[in-house]
C-alpha cells in the first residue's frame, strides 16, 4: 500500500516547541561511525601550525585558523566536491562538517574565496602541502600500515580547464630526459671501445626542437592525444602506491609528457622520502632501457609487462636473429652475420649485413625492405637490461608482483577519479595542480588510516 508523509507534522512540531525546549549539542547530531569522527581520532590536525608559523605575519588582524582553513581543503578533496564554493555551502547546512570544522550552529562560514587568498598570499610559493602530504604518510608509517617494499607505478591524465580548440603553435625545445648526461658518457665510452670517436660535447648540446599546441587559456597544460575521440588538454598525475594502496609518491607535469620520462625522478623522491624499494612494478609505457638500467644498478627488481614484437607483420622479428655477445654480432637465420658499424648518439648500436650475401638470400624479403639489401638491427647500449626484465618476468615472484598492479596503482587512480574529484580540474597551472594532487592524494590516505584504524566506542 501506498503512503503519503503527513506535512502538518511539521507545521504541529513548530507548536510544540514553543512550549517545551528542547537542548541537543553538534555531537549528538553526528553519527558515530562517520569518516569525519574516525578521521579526528586517526590524527592530531595540530601538526600544521609549525609548516604555516613562518608564513603569517605578527602584525595586523587575526587570521583564520590555518587548520581550520586546511580542514576545509580536506572537506572538499575527501568528499569530491567540485569547488570551494561548493564546500562553503555544504559546510553551512552540513552539522558533520561543523563538527569537524570545531564550529557550533552559528559560527559564520568563511568565506569561499578565504582559501584562494591565502593559498595566493601564503602558500604558493611554500611546500606546505607536500609537507602535509608526507606527515600523514609519516602517521600511516608509525602505524605499521605501509608496506613498502614493492611499489607500483602509474600515471593518469586530468582534464585541464582549457578549451581543446582554443590554442597556438609553437616551436619549443625539446625537455632534457633524466638520464641524459649518463647516456652520454656511456655511449661516448662505447664508441671508443669499438675504435671509433667519441661525440663532441656540441653535439649532444645541439637543440631539439618540436613543434606543440600551447593553449591560450592554461598554457602550462599539454595537448594529450589518446584518439580519435580523445584529445584534450590536460596535465599527467603520476604516482607510486605501495602493496596496500597507500599514495606514497606523486608528481604533476603537462598531459603531453611521456610516462617513461618521470619514473626514475618519481622513485628518486619515493627513495628519498620513504626508502629505497626492492622491487618497482609498471605497465609497458615504462619498459625502456633507460629505465630497466636505472632499476637493475639500484638493486631494484623490475616487474614489467611483455611487450609485443614492433615489426610489421610478415616480416622476420628481432628476436629470429640471435646476438653473438662474445663477438659482438647478430647472426640472422640463414647464418650469415650482421657486424657493428657505429653507436648513434642516441645510444644505439647498429648492425648490418653483407648486401652482396643478401642479394640471393631466400628469406630476404622477408628481412628487409632496404632499397641496397641490406639489413640493419639496432641495439641499445642497456638493451641487456631490458633482456634481464624478460627474463625476471617469468619468475614467480615478479609476477605475482605484477599481478597486484590492478588491486593498487589502478585502483587507486580510479577511487581518486570516481570519490575524489580528479577527473578533471578546475584549477590552472602547475603549482596549482601539484597542490590538488597532493591534497587528494593525502585525502585519500587519510581516509584509509582511518577506516583501518578505527574501532567503534562499543568495541574499544
Amino acid at each position: 500500500m501506498m503512503t503519503r508523509s503527513n506535512s502538518i507534522e511539521r507545521d504541529q512540531l513548530e507548536m510544540i516547541t514553543l512550549d517545551q525546549l528542547e537542548m541537543i549539542t553538534l555531537d549528538q547530531l553526528v553519527p558515530e561511525d562517520h569518516l569525519v569522527r574516525k578521521i579526528e581520532r586517526a590524527i592530531d590536525f595540530s601538526f600544521i601550525y609549525p609548516l604555516v608559523e613562518d608564513l603569517y605575519s605578527t602584525l595586523g588582524r587575526p587570521s583564520i585558523d590555518p587548520v581550520v582553513l586546511l580542514k576545509m581543503t580536506f572537506i572538499q578533496y575527501l568528499f569530491g566536491l567540485r569547488s570551494m564554493r561548493q564546500t562553503i555551502k555544504e559546510i553551512e547546512t552540513n552539522v558533520a562538517y561543523r563538527w569537524f570544522l570545531g564550529f557550533g550552529f552559528y559560527t559564520e562560514v568563511p568565506h569561499f574565496s578565504t582559501f584562494g587568498k591565502n593559498y595566493k598570499r601564503r602558500f604558493e610559493e611554500s611546500e606546505l602541502f607536500e609537507q602535509i602530504f608526507y606527515r600523514i604518510l609519516k602517521e600511516i608509517m608509525d602505524q605499521g600500515l605501509l608496506r613498502e617494499d614493492h611499489i607500483f607505478i602509474d600515471s593518469t591524465h586530468v582534464k585541464a580547464s582549457a578549451n581543446k580548440r582554443k590554442f597556438e603553435k609553437k616551436i619549443v625545445r625539446k625537455e632534457a630526459r633524466a638520464y641524459e648526461a649518463k647516456l652520454q658518457e656511456e655511449l661516448n665510452l662505447d664508441r671508443i671501445d669499438n675504435g671509433k670517436k667519441p661525440f663532441p660535447p656540441e653535439k649532444f648540446e645541439k637543440e631539439e626542437i618540436k613543434e606543440i599546441k600551447e593553449s591560450t587559456t592554461d598554457p602550462e597544460s599539454g595537448y594529450y592525444v589518446k584518439d580519435e575521440r580523445t584529445k584534450q588538454f590536460a596535465y599527467s598525475f603520476h604516482a607510486a602506491t605501495d602493496r596496500n594502496g597507500f599514495i606514497i609518491g606523486a608528481m604533476v607535469t603537462p598531459g603531453n609528457v611521456h610516462d617513461s620520462h618521470i619514473l626514475q625522478p618519481l622513485v628518486q623522491k619515493v627513495m628519498n622520502n620513504v626508502k629505497k624499494p626492492l622491487a618497482v612494478a609498471a605497465d609497458a609505457a615504462y619498459k625502456t632501457p633507460a629505465i630497466c638500467n636505472f632499476l637493475l644498478e639500484n638493486g631494484i627488481t623490475p616487474a614489467l609487462p611483455y611487450t609485443r614484437p614492433k615489426t610489421k607483420e610478415g616480416y622476420l622479428r628481432k628476436h629470429d636473429y640471435a646476438y653473438d655477445e662474445h663477438y659482438d654480432c647478430y647472426i640472422c637465420p640463414q647464418g650469415e652475420i650482421l657486424s657493428y658499424t657505429t653507436t648513434t648518439k642516441e645510444g644505439y648500436r647498429q648492425y648490418k649485413s653483407n648486401p652482396l650475401k643478401c642479394v640471393s638470400c631466400p628469406l630476404l624479403e622477408q628481412c628487409t625492405q632496404s632499397q641496397n639489401h641490406q639489413k640493419l638491427i639496432q641495439r641499445h647500449i642497456w638493451e641487456a637490461c631490458v633482456e634481464e626484465a624478460d627474463h625476471l618476468r617469468h619468475t614467480p615472484e615478479v609476477k605475482e608482483i605484477y599481478a597486484r598492479r590492478k588491486e593498487t596503482i589502478e585502483r587507486a587512480f580510479a577511487d581518486a577519479k570516481e570519490k575524489h574529484g580528479m577527473r578533471w580540474t578546475t584549477l590552472r597551472g602547475i603549482k596549482k595542480l601539484s597542490m590538488q594532487a597532493m591534497l587528494t592524494f593525502a585525502a585519500m590516505n587519510l581516509k584509509k588510516l582511518a577506516n583501518w584504524t578505527w574501532s567503534s566506542p562499543e568495541n574499544a
